[in-house]
């Protein structure tokens, strides 16, 4: 993300208790029947946890269960907004489980099933937004897979109790803008970055739109009204927020990137000659972090360019980004690139390796800033030095305001980004270029399709590098209250 936007939990209102519930079928038995019947048969059960207790979110995703894989079924009509969905869930349950919760905000609930049967439910509001909570009609044993069947239906513009992910172009269409926490306004799930899985879309589009969705396209399915269902996999594992469905306006254009890697962009629908040439650059500039980070971790990749989003967003095969962006600077040069390598660099550090809660967000956002600010000085743009100095002026202040690059106390700081970034370039100095670039090259390697946190990469960075002074090191500068001394450069001072 560019800038990311505030997390829906973040902009909760405080004091709420209100519950709607609402069964979608009379309870079978109560929970303590259910808990003494599976107690006789070895069961302890009890409800997950509404919350995670992530750093700077605690009450995101839930507890008791991990998904598998979600199958999202979505049929969005651009002239009312209005949408039906159906998700269903393949997970494992963590522990003995009465009763679980998933993330949901704006929907409104038709049926729910776990492994075929109908489960109780109901949704509640109050501090921490939506929550649907689910009772099957036994209780689920410990590592067992199970099924669960949400059908529902809603509408784009309706309120919802937190901010929305919904972006809404001057097509009548829209795009989704997850993260960090608004997977939940387009279906109900596990809204949290540790619980990453992989995914499969069927998105209902009417005649004149296209549909778009994370992963590979396999087919469309015409319908006998001009319509369309689009069918799309991602065999690789991702976490909700960086869902990227979409129903526009729009044309799909293709290339092949290294070795042959597919391309599939989506531009403004009769502005294919302006956008062509902009999503050209995408080989380049793959062939370019490929050089970096070694193989693309994904089996697709591609730009979607839409008018109804503000800004750039690294959802997974399929970056979003504001037709804002792509004018040139006042020289005529096209320093967009800088922001399409920025969400490019996510598809490793973000996408493929993951925050395991949202304190960690320097792992995705300091590499993005570092490598597009090198690409940008690489096409002589900018100067690196220049703006890790300036960085370094200002990030004692914004430490004591917003907390250290390691431990952020809200996202979409300066902390984070340029922080992180001037952490990465710190390292390269103390390192040298030969060594930083091993430690950055082998992090997307070793940690693929896993959630990380700040200790994985001290970790890493010593077992790499064979140094352990380089603990104390990165210590200092991701945690400390100040700036640690810049190496090279003992005349850099922070403002004062």
């Amino acid at each position: 993300m560019s800038h990311p936007p505030s997390s829906r939990r973040a902009a909760l209102r405080l004091g709420g208790t209100a519950v709607a519930a609402a069964l979608a079928v009379p309870a079978l038995s109560s929970p303590a029947r259910a808990a003494e019947s599976a107690g006789g048969a070895g069961l302890d059960p009890r409800p997950g946890s509404d919350g995670l207790g992530d750093p700077l979110f605690p009450t995101l995703g839930n507890g008791g269960y991990q998904v598998g894989h979600y199958d999202l079924t979505f049929d969005f009509t651009p002239a009312t907004y209005d949408f039906t969905g159906r998700v269903t869930l393949r997970a494992t349950a963590t522990q003995d489980l009465s009763a679980f919760n998933l993330d949901t905000d704006g929907h409104t609930i038709d049926s729910v099933t776990v492994d075929g049967r109908a489960a109780a439910w109901r949704l509640s509001e109050g501090d921490s937004g939506q929550e649907l909570t689910v009772t099957p009609r036994r209780p689920l044993r410990r590592s067992t897979a199970f099924a669960l069947d949400i059908r529902y239906h809603g509408n784009g513009k309706a309120p919802r109790t937190g901010l929305t992910g919904w972006r809404f172009g001057s097509d009548g269409g829209f795009a989704c803008a997850a993260q960090s926490s608004r997977a939940d306004t387009f279906f109900p799930c596990n809204d949290h970055p540790s619980d990453k899985a992989t995914w499969t879309f069927h998105i209902g589009a009417p005649q004149d739109y296209v549909a778009t969705a994370n992963g590979e396209l396999l087919h469309k399915t015409p319908r006998p009204d001009g319509s369309a269902v689009w069918h799309f996999a991602l065999r690789e594992r991702m976490a909700t927020e960086l869902v990227g469905i979409a129903v526009v306006k729009g044309t799909y254009l293709y290339g092949s990137g290294p070795r042959g890697l597919p391309l599939r962009h989506v531009v403004p629908q009769g502005e294919e000659e302006k956008y062509r040439p902009i999503v050209d650059r995408t080989a380049d500039h793959l062939a370019w972090l490929e050089a970096r980070f070694g193989r693309y971790p994904f089996s697709v990749y591609g730009c979607h360019i839409y008018d109804g989003y503000s800004d750039a967003l690294e959802n997974q095969t399929l970056s979003l980004l504001s037709t804002d962006w792509f004018e040139p600077d006042e020289e005529g040069r096209p320093v967009w690139e800088t922001t399409m390598v920025h969400e490019l660099v996510h598809q490793w550090y973000g996408d493929s390796v993951t925050p395991a809660d949202w304190q960690q967000a320097w792992l995705n956002e300091g590499p993005a800033v570092y490598y597009a600010a090198l690409y940008g000085e690489e096409r002589g743009w900018s100067v690196l030095e220049e703006k890790m100095k300036a960085t370094y002026a200002e990030l004692d202040e914004v430490r004591a305001e917003h907390g250290p690059p390691g431990l952020p106390r809200e996202l979409g700081g300066t902390n984070i980004y340029d922080g992180g970034a001037l952490v990465l370039y710190a390292l390269r100095l103390r390192l040298g270029e030969r060594r930083f670039a091993r430690v950055m090259r082998l992090w997307p390697e070793r940690f693929k399709d896993r959630n990380v946190t700040s200790e994985d990469f001290i970790r890493h960075t010593v077992r790499v590098t064979g140094d352990r002074s380089l603990d104390r090191f990165l210590r200092d500068w991701l945690f400390g209250a100040v700036n640690p001394p810049m190496p090279g450069h003992p005349d850099w001072k922070a403002d004062t």
